[in-house]
């Protein structure tokens, strides 16, 4: 029971890896607040693993700070709430750049804030993962707004920790490869272009959910102590070769 005593906020916690990283962490012993915009979903999550949850629109910057003062001042954050909109750049939209970019980096902007705020009140320590893309260090095809929020959360990443490191708060960046949610199969369902994707992968597979919420796990946990600032690849080598 790693995380005995603990408690997490998840956001994006209905669906995909934050619903993996949520039953993870509670058979680990964490309490889970589990935010997330679908009620059914964070009922079916309730039933599971029991633990708190609250119901919120994260594109919206009051929603997303009420979300957090109900949350309350928990010991560690996972920022697992994303979206996509599959647009070129030539074909980009208004509509599609403010709906990626509110959810996947503004979103865990405000998170993180009123986060690192609380710990700070209550006397430091504390954690913060927030999970980017392997898109945010490639470029793939229709993902430029994506890309962009994925790669501007990594740079604000470095800053967090560079600000909260005098606080005793650590915060990572995780940087999975393509994982099989349902977001992830609307992107990648073609085989034309998912197997030539996959065959850039020296472990031979895509990721699954429970793959990167062991990696989570382990950036939250003491073994990860030293570890802050770092964006760590989930990628089964796909960035390596």
């Amino acid at each position: 029971m790693q995380f005995s005593g603990k408690s997490v906020i998840i956001t994006g916690a209905g669906k995909g890896i934050g619903r993996a990283t949520a039953q993870l962490l509670a058979q680990r012993g964490a309490e889970v607040v589990a935010i997330s915009r679908t009620q059914s979903d964070l009922d079916s999550l309730r039933a599971e693993i029991g633990g708190r949850s609250l119901i919120a629109d994260l594109s919206k910057a009051e929603e997303a700070r009420r979300a957090m003062a109900e949350a309350g001042p928990c010991d560690m954050l996972v920022n697992c709430a994303g979206t996509n909109v599959l647009e070129s750049v030539l074909d980009m939209t208004d509509e599609g750049y403010e709906t990626v970019m509110g959810i996947n980096l503004k979103s865990a902007l405000i998170c993180a804030q009123e986060f690192a705020r609380a710990r700070v009140a209550a006397g430091g320590g504390g954690v913060i993962v927030n999970v980017t893309s392997i898109a945010g260090h490639r470029g793939f095809q229709d993902h430029v707004c994506y890309a962009a929020s994925k790669a501007g959360l990594e740079g604000a990443t470095r800053v967090m920790a560079r600000e909260l490191g005098e606080h005793g708060i650590r915060v990572v960046a995780l940087a999975p490869t393509v994982t099989m949610t349902e977001l992830a199969a609307e992107a990648w369902s073609d085989p034309a272009k998912s197997e030539p994707m996959m065959a850039r992968h020296p472990i031979g597979r895509f990721a699954q959910a429970e793959d990167v919420a062991r990696a989570i796990a382990l950036m939250l946990s003491d073994d990860a102590g030293m570890v802050t600032g770092s964006a760590l690849s989930v990628d089964g080598g796909f960035l390596s070769v």
